[in-house]
């Protein structure tokens, strides 16, 4: 009957698996509202899309009553999206100070006094917001400048033998002293904190 979803805790993000998955068009990005819109009248209520979404934001119900429950849990749903809208690794950048271009990479990271973190990306390495660490734990104890660099196309971090997206370079008075590979999400946050750990206590 209808496609719910639950924007106290979608990301919005145009890379949404359900979009992805809706083998109708029922789901799509758009770019004029920035987020996902619902097209009932393509659903056909196969579910995909419930079952695509990695946080079970999306939800498809098939009857009347189903519709109404589901919106009633929604409705009473006690998360906040503004809990979601926290830099994190490995997602969609969301506040413009933690961006870097290109251009800046040597004065903002080979040039610094400071140990700086890069979180190397593309856009095919998003991932979800919702299971994605955010930056401010597992940095919390550290003296640290972080920043995330699209790097598409770019060849600034050529010569770091990046072999997979996203990563994390460290980066210590122009010397890179280490860096964490592939994307981890808030359940491996213990790992990530003893790749850290093992990487900054030397420093």
């Amino acid at each position: 009957m209808a496609v719910l979803i639950n924007f106290k805790i979608c990301d919005n993000a145009q890379e949404c698996n359900g979009i992805a998955a809706c083998p109708t068009g029922a789901l799509s990005w758009s770019k004029e509202k920035k987020g996902i819109i619902i097209d009932n009248e393509k659903c056909i209520s196969c579910g995909i899309c419930e079952k695509s979404c990695e946080v079970s934001a999306i939800h498809v119900a098939r009857d009347k009553e189903e519709y109404e429950k589901i919106k009633k849990e929604i409705e009473s749903d006690p998360r906040k999206v503004s809990d979601l809208f926290v830099d994190r690794y490995g997602a969609v950048p969301i506040h413009t100070a933690f961006q870097m271009k290109p251009e800046k990479f040597e004065i903002e990271v080979l040039k610094s006094d400071k140990l700086v973190a890069v979180e190397a990306y593309s856009e095919d390495s998003i991932k979800c917001l919702r299971r994605s660490m955010p930056i401010k734990d597992i940095f919390k104890d550290i003296d640290i400048k972080f920043r995330k660099m699209q790097v598409e196309n770019e060849k600034s971090l050529s010569n770091y033998g990046i072999n997979i997206l996203p990563s994390i370079l460290f980066f210590k008075k122009g010397e890179m002293i280490g860096k964490i590979e592939g994307y981890y999400d808030n359940s491996q946050k213990d790992v990530v904190l003893d790749k850290i750990r093992a990487i900054t206590n030397n420093i």
